[in-house]
């Protein structure tokens, strides 16, 4: 059975993070990756863009609404995620407005900003 870790934190408490101290986070990030692996559950990963850079797509109302932001209403709470490889923000709404969750909900879409090939410091 997979499960899906959504890692949570506000923004505010990494605005003073040094270039120092956000390579030692990236190493302890990579050694919990290794560590996964080596105990055959890890599956993937992905580090978000941060929220203000996300799209929302809903068709509950009938009709599809595009909405800058993640600013569903806050009774609405994250159940799961999908990753999808295309080329671009269009395609990736189209996409989003054919998955079922968007027909009695919000499918937030946000770019990744895990460097191409992972993260460094996990081999």
């Amino acid at each position: 059975m997979r499960y899906t870790f959504l890692l949570y934190s506000d923004p505010s408490d990494f605005k003073d993070v040094t270039e120092e101290e956000m390579q030692q986070q990236l190493e302890v990030f990579g050694r919990y990756i290794a560590d996964l692996q080596t105990a055959g559950v890890f599956v993937d990963t992905d580090w978000l863009q941060p929220a203000m850079t996300a799209t929302s797509v809903s068709l509950k109302t009938g009709s599809k609404q595009i909405q800058d932001g993640p600013f569903a209403e806050t009774k609405e709470t994250l159940g799961g995620y999908f990753v999808v490889d295309v080329p671009d923000l269009d395609a990736a709404l189209a996409w989003a407005a054919k998955c079922p969750a968007a027909h009695y909900g919000t499918v937030e879409v946000r770019a990744s900003a895990m460097p191409e090939g992972g993260n460094p410091h996990a081999s």
